[in-house]
């Protein structure tokens, strides 16, 4: 047994659950072979307790690290800015320098506020919400973080706590009190939000959705929620911590022309550093005044130095573009493969968040086998790709050899045995299934 494998074994027995965040959980991808640790990161690299080393093929710090890990020019602001302190009785410059930066790529809004983790981002600005308009219904569409306020959907209709509406979400410790003040509609379903609509109306504080996470929402549908819920006097708020910065620079809804309220930024802001913002209209943001929202880590330098540098790098670079461009390669390549091979699968989503399904009857087999092989290959990979400015065609060479012979064998194993062959190749468990998002 590696060095890897029994650091997490002994993990599961003093950290609850193994990991802080359940997207990371080995068991979600190869239960038992999955390399749950990484010492260091580097570009597109990761290298476990044991020295090997993986190219990420995955989402690449779960979104965060837009630039590759330890982009040297973030590392030098992080750097000299903890050589001066990062903690001090007094505010950070940097937080001022940061406001006004993010105010200047996104005109329509005025007000800042930041926090740490895209959770916390996300908590705040329905905090404010409720308290610029007095009211305590929230109308969810997306995935938020696992705050109060939004596992509160998750409470059922009578005394039993149920995921009803989004399974894998399990509202255990969320107070039965909250029942009934969050309520849920899917992605590009107009006429179930209509019908939130029509049931709170003025109970509503406000509308929290992501634009998109890989599809990109049907024509009108985002500017029907917004003016709908402005109709009624709520609030329209944009969760862009997944897909911000990567699909356009700023976030998606610049690039789609709907602004909010308020939008919540985290994830790739900081490239690895934690750093969340929270911005919106004077108006919008009244709330923030009156309502008490205040942490101590909130106030370090690192978060906000990191994303100075970071939005330097993105723009002078064109990050986006470039994930774009590498993202499509490997969309194609990945459909390239799976023809070769004779496995069925369907590339989908914008090239920056790419991902595919598979079109055969044992998905949840082919997915682990298909991460075990590449892992084999030195590959992190799953069905889904974030690509990186560290990603480029030398990367994407050696990855497209791992495909087809990954392929190659999935294909064999499936005309000669079909389930039964994958399952036995696994050697072990199938992975987990994942959460549901209400969106694609």
């Amino acid at each position: 047994m590696t060095l890897t494998e029994k650091t997490y074994l002994h993990c599961k027995q003093v950290i609850p659950g193994g990991v802080q965040l359940l997207s990371k959980r080995p068991e979600m991808f190869v239960p038992g072979q999955w390399p749950a640790y990484a010492t260091r990161g580097k570009g597109c690299q990761v290298w476990d307790m044991d020295g090997k080393s993986y190219y990420d093929m995955t989402t690449n710090g779960i979104g965060a690290c837009l630039l590759g890990y330890a982009d040297p020019d973030v590392t030098r602001a992080v750097t000299r800015r903890i050589r001066n302190g990062c903690m001090t009785s007094l505010n950070a410059p940097e937080e001022v320098q940061l406001a006004d930066r993010l105010l200047e790529i996104h005109p329509w809004a005025e007000s800042v506020r930041f926090a740490r983790t895209g959770g916390e981002t996300c908590a705040i600005a329905v905090r404010i919400a409720r308290a610029t308009t007095g009211r305590d219904v929230v109308a969810i569409c997306g995935y938020h973080g696992w705050a109060d306020w939004y596992l509160a959907c998750n409470l059922g209709d009578g005394d039993a706590l149920a995921g009803v509406h989004l399974p894998g979400l399990e509202p255990a410790g969320i107070p039965a009190g909250l029942r009934g003040s969050a309520v849920t509609f899917t992605h590009g379903d107009v006429e179930e939000f209509d019908k939130i609509i029509a049931q709170y109306g003025d109970r509503l504080a406000c509308v929290i959705m992501e634009p998109f996470r890989n599809v990109l929402p049907p024509e009108g549908f985002m500017e029907h929620v917004r003016d709908e819920i402005h109709r009624v006097g709520g609030l329209f708020i944009l969760d862009e911590i997944t897909i911000g910065w990567r699909y356009c620079f700023g976030g998606s809804h610049l690039a789609l022309g709907v602004n909010p309220d308020i939008a919540v930024l985290a994830k790739a802001l900081g490239n690895g550093h934690p750093i969340g913002a929270i911005i919106g209209t004077k108006e919008a943001m009244d709330g923030a005044q009156k309502s008490f929202i205040s942490s101590t880590y909130w106030t370090e330098a690192v978060g906000p130095t990191a994303a100075l540098a970071t939005l330097d790098k993105m723009e002078q670079t064109r990050v986006w573009e470039h994930a774009a461009a590498m993202g499509s390669i490997i969309q194609k390549d990945w459909a390239e493969a799976a023809a070769n091979g004779g496995v069925k699968i369907s590339t989908f989503g914008v090239p920056c968040h790419a991902q595919f399904s598979w079109q055969e009857d044992c998905p949840k087999e082919l997915k682990t086998l298909y991460t075990k092989l590449m892992l084999q290959e030195g590959f992190l990979a799953t069905p889904l790709c974030y690509p990186t400015l560290a990603h480029n065609e030398k990367v994407l060479a050696k990855h497209r050899i791992a495909l087809n012979k990954v392929f190659g064998t999935m294909g064999d194993l499936l005309k000669k045995g079909g389930r039964e062959a994958v399952a036995e190749a696994i050697g072990g468990e199938v992975c987990q299934s994942d959460f549901q998002r209400l969106l694609k």
